[in-house]
């Protein structure tokens, strides 16, 4: 089967593990997986391009063991995969009570081995209009988190998601550097760029940075729905918002954190720009023109 898309990695240095928030979307056939690609046959032709996943199913529930297997066997003994933690952790209970449900997860991840990645903690955000205090301040969620922590082991790794800003601040850095913790460095609607959020200290609590691009879940909806109306059946399968300038400021600050990092993972979801493979592409190509540029101004 002949790739309808071209994606080089081999530029990027090797601290850069790339990939995809899920790689089942069958809109991708075409443009990303070969027209003729059966389902089952997606993954393996994934992790033949890219070296790393991050699991997005495992948030909305505890997958079964066979499916974990099944992510086991059908990619490379170098492939790593990065996995959301249920919202049944991380939302409906909000890190209370939860440990039969957090020693289940971890239970089935098991058949991944030394393929198991990051495991990330992604939580939602507080609006203003709802809690003005936990808003302002995040301290509920920091005295949870406080909480949970001795619920996690050494032997992984941990990444904490928070889309509050205001959050964003030296007692979280605090207390995830204390144990190691990675904040997740994420472009999201909600949050302004690097440049800005980052600006008077650096965000890494870990020995290894994780980068997400989500971009703008309803603008992109409204997008999806104005292009089904003009006909087209795919909607996860092109560009649909131009993000060159954040691409290039997010490149800009990446380059950054590697001499500080021992490896960075970087993911992109459909929403950022319409179509995750290409908005890889567009950051590749950002990132070998960062690069050049870089060395000229070292130079």
């Amino acid at each position: 089967m002949e790739a309808p898309m071209k994606i080089d990695l081999s530029f990027l240095p090797e601290k850069i593990r790339i990939g995809t928030s899920s790689f089942s979307s069958d809109d991708w056939r075409g443009v990303f997986y070969p027209d003729d690609m059966k389902p089952r046959e997606y993954l393996p032709y994934y992790a033949g391009i890219f070296n790393t996943v991050e699991i997005d199913a495992t948030w909305h529930a505890v997958p079964g063991l066979r499916t974990v297997q099944a992510w086991a066997d059908r990619t490379p003994d170098d492939f790593i995969f990065s996995l959301k933690v249920p919202k049944e952790i991380t939302h409906t209970s909000y890190l209370v009570d939860c440990e039969e449900t957090w020693n289940r997860f971890l239970r089935v991840l098991e058949p991944l081995g030394d393929k198991h990645g990051p495991l990330l903690f992604q939580f939602p955000y507080v609006a203003k209009r709802k809690d003005p205090r936990e808003y302002a301040t995040g301290l509920d969620f920091l005295s949870r988190l406080s909480k949970f922590i001795p619920l996690l082991s050494k032997d992984r790794k941990y990444v904490v998601e928070v889309r509050n800003e205001k959050w964003l601040k030296e007692p979280l850095f605090e207390l995830l550097g204390k144990h190691d913790i990675a904040l997740a460095l994420t472009s999201y609607f909600t949050l302004p760029g690097p440049g800005t959020l980052y600006r008077n200290r650096s965000p890494l609590t870990s020995t290894f940075s994780y980068i997400r691009f989500l971009g703008h879940h309803r603008h992109m909806e409204k997008l999806i729905k104005e292009k089904q109306e003009s006909g087209k059946e795919k909607k996860w399968d092109e560009i649909l918002v131009d993000r060159q300038n954040e691409t290039t400021e997010w490149a800009e600050f990446i380059e950054t954190l590697l001499e500080e990092s021992e490896e960075l993972y970087i993911y992109f979801n459909n929403h950022f720009a319409g179509f995750a493979p290409g908005s890889i592409d567009l950051f590749i190509r950002t990132w070998g023109r960062v690069h050049r540029e870089k060395l000229m101004i070292d130079d």
